[in-house]
């Protein structure tokens, strides 16, 4: 087995979306290749009503599959085909825009008015990226769970992982998504297919990725008076862990353990033009899709309520 080492540690930034949502963006509308066939990667958490009330009104997709998991509140979502429900905490809704698709997504905070979750965009081959657009909602009570022996505890969302399935299912890039704790000062390895782009997102507590044969976590991409300077080698809340080439992932956890999302896909290894919430292959493909949306054709027959 080789451990797969850690390439680069990124603090996820505040940014603003929707109508005004106060979010942190660990990954997005930089380089498609750096996570192909991964696009980005949004967590919002917030206590403050005010910060995320006004949501995500109705807006389009297409050439994309989005992930949303919720941890604490709800989302409340609609869209062109006639769905329309609300995800509480532990649910998931995996999203296939192809073709093209409206839809809103309005967060409300639990009783304490907390709300958390996160969103993730997968890319689509060209070969399917005028497929008709589905959702796929999945309840919390659907979603394997395994608790090993030393208290590591695993939610599988999406994929294979420890002879267990996650419910989400039919994706393009054949992902795997996992949300993973693991107690306090204990070491986890974790298998990963050599071939695909691998992330790990840390949401709460703190640990290090690395095999103690790797006497640092990454380096930093620059010198400060001739010598290299190391990264921190413990990771803690809302950082992104980018992982080069290998077939597992190895973790410490930290003194309050460590939580994290475990993503790793297929790269798709094709051309990318991308438009805010449309991503095509070519910049002919953005122009139509912007054209069709100005002329209110964006929607195709057949997926449309």
């Amino acid at each position: 087995m080789s451990v797969r080492p850690v390439t680069h540690l990124e603090t996820a930034k505040p940014t603003l979306e929707g109508a005004g949502v106060k979010l942190h963006r660990a990954f997005g509308f930089g380089d498609p290749t750096a996570l192909d066939p991964f696009l980005l990667f949004d967590d919002f958490r917030n206590e403050r009503p005010q910060d995320y009330k006004a949501g995500f009104p109705w807006h389009p997709h297409r050439g994309i599959e989005t992930i949303t998991y919720v941890l604490a509140g709800t989302v409340d979502h609609g869209d062109s085909l006639g769905n329309q429900g609300t995800l509480g905490a532990g649910d998931i809704q995996w999203m296939t825009a192809g073709s093209g698709i409206m839809h809103q997504e309005m967060p409300k905070g639990d009783a304490k008015g907390r709300m958390h979750g996160f969103q993730l965009w997968a890319n689509l081959p060209s070969s399917l990226k005028m497929t008709s657009p589905r959702y796929q909602d999945v309840p919390s009570t659907e979603i394997p769970e395994i608790i090993d022996d030393d208290g590591t505890h695993v939610r599988v969302i999406c994929g294979e992982f420890w002879g267990k399935r996650g419910p989400v299912d039919g994706i393009a890039a054949d992902p795997s998504y996992a949300d993973i704790f693991v107690p306090a000062g204990r070491t986890k390895r974790f298998k990963v297919d050599t071939y695909r782009k691998a992330f790990a997102y840390i949401f709460e507590g703190s640990g290090t990725f690395r095999d103690a044969s790797q006497p640092f976590g990454v380096l930093l991409e620059k010198e400060v008076d001739g010598e290299e300077v190391h990264v921190r080698d413990e990771s803690g809340d809302r950082t992104l862990v980018r992982f080069g080439t290998g077939d597992e992932v190895t973790v410490t956890a930290g003194p309050n353990g460590i939580r994290f999302l475990l993503v790793s896909g297929a790269p798709i290894r094709e051309p990318v033009a991308w438009h805010g919430p449309i991503v095509m292959n070519t910049r002919q493909e953005l122009i139509q899709a912007v054209t069709e949306l100005q002329k209110g054709t964006f929607i195709r027959e057949g997926a449309r309520r």
